[in-house]
């Protein structure tokens, strides 16, 4: 059909299409789903609620009497005792900002960067909890990553508001 159509054209000639091909709806892009390795990309768009999520982080880690250092991402447990490890303290702020958790959110992948780069790409199986629950990071450490995420989405955030006014 499509060599039928192709000649036709080239003829000069006008061709009716088929009734499927008229009513096929466009093609959607593909959906991010939680492997998507789209979600691995450094520069996803960001919005205000990323950084409030990330300096609401930040103050839910004010210091080690509220950090939790052996993470096993299970989060109930944290917030019973008020001690909550990154993986946690990104869930909880996550809630609190947008009203329910988003995994892969770009505030949250931002600060899975940063740990990547503060351990020079070390691998990791849950980069958060990983790196929460090495023997050597500490706090300090997880207020470092945070930071750097937060700068890294405000600047993007910034260049976002200067190139739509």
């Amino acid at each position: 059909m499509t060599r039928v159509l192709a000649v036709a054209i080239l003829l000069g000639a006008s061709v009716a299409l088929p009734a499927e091909a008229q009513t096929r709806p466009p093609v959607q892009p593909p959906r991010i789903t939680p492997t998507s390795p789209q979600l691995e990309e450094r520069d996803l768009p960001v919005t205000a609620d990323d950084v409030a999520i990330l300096v609401r982080a930040e103050s839910l880690l004010s210091d080690t009497s509220v950090w939790n250092r052996t993470d096993e991402r299970e989060c109930k447990d944290d917030e019973a005792t008020g001690k909550r490890s990154l993986f946690c303290a990104l869930q909880r702020a996550c809630i609190d900002v947008l009203g329910s958790y988003d995994h892969r959110r770009v505030a949250l992948q931002e600060v899975r960067f940063a740990v990547e780069d503060a351990t020079r790409g070390k691998n990791f199986e849950h980069r958060l909890r990983d790196f929460n629950n090495l023997p050597t990071t500490q706090l300090e450490d997880i207020k470092r990553v945070l930071a750097v995420a937060r700068e890294r989405v405000t600047a993007r955030l910034k260049a976002k508001k200067s190139g739509d006014a």
